[in-house]
């Protein structure tokens, strides 16, 4: 099942606004000749602070930008450099993504740990790759958005300026968005487990209420149950619980779009559609599945074999597909059963489809499904050879003796095999008209 495309469920606030909260600007407090940004005394020329005052003055980011790029030119060493960068980045953020990454890359040139920067290399590296139509830079995209996460993850020391509680709040506020981009690069390139892995460290990093509200988080929620789905072998059960849980928050039509992956994993686990209401209750108080949570699972070809024997007063009189599946798929016992009942039994089968035909053998498919698939199911052995074999592809009628089987693929071997010829029509007595006589 392809990806549900939800425009307002995957929609970030717009970086002028959702900016505010992964990269807020740092509060500068100027004397006549100094600031704080790094929480000390800097000395500040009185022309490169009138400069620097200008810049971050500027009332819009379109103002703002360019007067800080000029400020970075005149003062390319200023020791205010990184906090310049961070507010350049924040102003392109408002309407220029490709400034915006370069002047994050350059601000991590600064500062390699930057993780307001970082956040901002793979938000927007992440929108470039859901824009790209070529599925290898599409991929190239995904990776390098993920690379950066990565790097994201792995930093864990405040800066020297910033407030441990400010810091956590940073960090709470970009481990889902580096947790998002690492998981869609990998089911991108179909590397479900660490898909699986990183998607729910991202639905774990936020409070459950907010994977119940239409947003990332509870698109993610159903894209966790695709890459479930996507293991091999899939992973019915865990498809089932995620993708039902976002279909049960999701308003309509999204509702609608996720339900038939939730009840179509549903289905392969369990068989059929009944007791899926359960699961439906169940995920409205759980974000993950309670450790009591089960699915009732099909039943067994090996079960359903022996549900018909125990059913069927009389196995001979069952139709030629079933014995078929149950010599295929029956334990022994219950195999043998079937084939006691039409071992060194006679048998014509009419209408066949010739499959293959040699001197000394017929093969034709006679169950619906061998048909369907167009693959022999009988091997006759011929008493003797054709004098005008079928064409395959063709229809006949054959006639021979239950020899032997072969489980799996099922192959059923006849003895005494024959092809019975249709029988002819007696020829009319031509009727003569004659004039009467007057």
């Amino acid at each position: 099942m392809k990806k549900v495309v939800v425009a307002s469920l995957l929609a970030v606030a717009s970086m002028a606004c959702g900016a505010g909260t992964v990269v807020a600007q740092t509060q500068v407090n100027l004397g006549s000749n100094a600031q704080t940004p790094a929480g000390g005394d800097v000395q500040l020329s009185p022309a490169e602070y009138k400069a620097y005052n200008d810049a971050i003055s500027q009332s819009t980011p379109q103002t703002k930008a360019p007067a800080l790029e000029q400020y970075l030119t005149a003062y390319p060493q200023s020791t205010l450099k990184a906090s310049v960068l961070e507010q350049l980045m924040l102003a392109y953020s408002a309407f220029d993504p490709a400034k915006t990454l370069d002047a994050a890359d350059r601000l991590l040139q600064v500062d390699p740990n930057n993780l307001r920067a970082l956040t901002f290399e793979v938000y927007f590296r992440d929108q470039a790759a859901d824009q790209a139509t070529d599925p290898t830079a599409k991929q190239a995209a995904l990776d390098k958005a993920a690379d950066f996460a990565q790097k994201g993850l792995a930093v864990t020391t405040k800066p020297t300026a910033m407030s441990n509680d400010d810091f956590n709040k940073l960090k709470s506020t970009a481990t889902p968005v580096f947790d998002r981009a690492i998981a869609e690069a990998a089911l991108n390139k179909k590397d479900a487990t660490t898909a699986v892995k990183d998607f729910k460290d991202e639905l774990h990093s936020v409070p459950a209420a907010q994977t119940q509200v239409p947003g990332p988080m509870l698109q993610d929620t159903y894209t966790l149950g695709q890459a479930y789905y996507q293991m091999t072998p899939p992973d019915y059960v865990n498809c089932t619980w995620y993708a039902s849980r976002a279909a049960a928050f999701a308003p309509e039509p999204y509702k609608s779009q996720m339900l038939p992956l939730a009840k179509f994993c549903y289905k392969k686990y369990h068989g059929a559609d009944d007791g899926y209401d359960a699961v439906t209750a169940a995920v409205q108080t759980n974000l993950d599945p309670p450790a009591d949570f089960k699915i009732k699972p099909a039943p067994s070809p090996a079960d359903i074999v022996a549900q018909v024997i125990s059913s069927t007063p009389d196995l001979a009189t069952l139709a030629i597909s079933d014995k078929e599946f149950i010599l295929t798929n029956g334990k022994p016992e219950d195999a043998a059963k079937v084939w006691d009942t039409i071992k060194g039994k006679s048998v014509q089968f009419p209408d066949t489809l010739v499959i293959a035909v040699t001197d000394t053998a017929l093969q034709v498919a006679v169950s619906d499904d061998a048909v369907q698939s167009k693959t022999a199911d009988f091997t006759f052995q011929l008493a003797a050879p054709l004098k005008t074999p079928p064409a395959v592809g063709a229809k006949a009628t054959v006639s021979g003796t239950y020899a032997s089987f072969t489980p799996s693929p099922i192959m059923i071997t006849m003895s005494d095999g024959a092809l019975v010829e249709p029988k002819k029509t007696p020829a009319k007595a031509p009727v003569h008209h004659t004039t009467p006589h007057h």
